[in-house]
């Protein structure tokens, strides 16, 4: 299977910059998630790799073949890249049944007959769509079209499949039963696959690789638990799930180590001793909600607050603790729930804080190594 490699990319749509000076890279048989929210320009590249959009500099490549370079002006037509695509909306022809909709691309192929016939039936069987192939395409439900567009795409054998949001118009049930059914295809099958979405839980349980964009860039990119539980930006942090963000100053703790402490309430964290430090600096301390616990007050301790609000969610609750002027999002146990107004005690992961200058949007693990 062919690896996809994009070297400076630039597109332009007049004075806007959709996609700036980006590089990425998905590994032969890699899923390989573009992730961010919209207008970030994640389908945009999506768009320049399949050959819909030509960019306006940079170089694609398949394998060792050169499919876009502007400046050579060399660009491979989108039907000799050797890429199948699932678009957003499926493009499912009404009019034709599901092996016809899967059959099309193998005729405009010029392939025989007999050969289309045995490779649709074979595909359709691996979608789950087997005993479906001479119902019209009005007649499927969300998820049997997601899967006509999924085996039409990968009917023609190609070394590249590419994924444009393809399960955000599935109802949430579905789509959640999709992605893992998705997921497992794509790792049988072994195809390099490229999928955009501005879903977090979508490019979590589908992705090998996720390269996290913004504003046309990239922002960050790793394995979906490096993004996660080590974000390079604020933005990461925050688009990645919730956070909590307190204003604190770094402080000499009693035995001589670095702490957090949050500013005019009192609560301290232990920084990385590795980490880079001045007396006094003023940083900003964030962990996201699940890495706070909040517990009944057993004897007073630092990070002491009042819950607020609680809502129960599939096995757990969380809550909304005050603590000085500052709120805090937190996780506890369903048993026993704390009452609204009830005194509880935090408990925050020191390996789960991220922590950066105040008013800088690079942070460190846990201590501020960046600066």
């Amino acid at each position: 299977m062919g690896t996809v490699r994009a070297i400076g990319l630039v597109k332009t749509f007049g004075a806007v910059v959709a996609v700036n000076n980006l590089s990425f890279e998905a590994k032969a048989g890699e899923f390989l998630t573009l992730l961010g929210p919209s207008g970030c320009g994640k389908t945009t590249t999506l768009r320049l790799v399949a050959g819909l959009e030509r960019p306006d500099r940079g170089e694609i490549f398949v394998g060792d073949r050169v499919v876009s370079a502007p400046e050579s002006r060399l660009f491979v037509p989108p039907e000799r890249r050797g890429m199948g695509m699932v678009f957003q909306s499926y493009a499912i022809w009404p009019h034709m049944t599901v092996f016809e909709n899967v059959a099309f691309p193998l005729q405009e192929l010029r392939v025989p007959r007999a050969e289309i016939r045995e490779r649709v039936m074979t595909i359709l069987g691996t979608v789950g769509l087997g005993g479906l192939h001479a119902r019209p395409a009005p007649m499927l439900s969300g998820g049997q079209q997601q899967r006509v567009a999924l085996a039409r795409a990968l009917v023609s054998n190609p070394e590249v499949l590419l994924l444009d949001e393809p399960l955000s118009n599935l109802d949430a049930r579905l789509r959640e039963e999709m992605r893992f059914e998705l997921r497992e295809m794509q790792a049988r099958l072994g195809i390099t696959s490229i999928f955009v979405t501005h879903d977090q839980a979508e490019a979590m349980t589908l992705s090998d690789r996720i390269v996290v964009m913004n504003a046309g860039a990239i922002e960050q990119e790793g394995a979906p638990e490096d993004v996660y539980q080590r974000p390079s930006t604020r933005f990461v942090m925050d688009f990645l799930g919730r956070a909590n963000h307190l204003p604190a100053r770094v402080l000499r703790g009693d035995d001589g180590a670095w702490v957090a402490e949050v500013e005019d309430t009192g609560p301290c964290v232990p920084l990385d001793s590795a980490g880079t430090f001045s007396e006094g600096q003023e940083i900003t301390l964030a962990f996201r909600p699940e890495a706070d616990e909040a517990r009944a007050v057993e004897r007073d301790g630092v990070w002491v607050g009042v819950v607020r609000s609680s809502v129960y969610v599939s096995g757990h609750v969380e809550y909304v603790v005050d603590f000085g002027k500052f709120s805090v999002r937190a996780v506890g146990s369903e048993h026993p729930r704390l009452p609204h107004d009830a005194r509880t005690r935090l408990h925050v992961s020191p390996r789960a804080v991220r922590v950066w200058p105040r008013g800088d949007s690079a942070p460190g693990a846990n201590g501020g190594k960046a600066r």
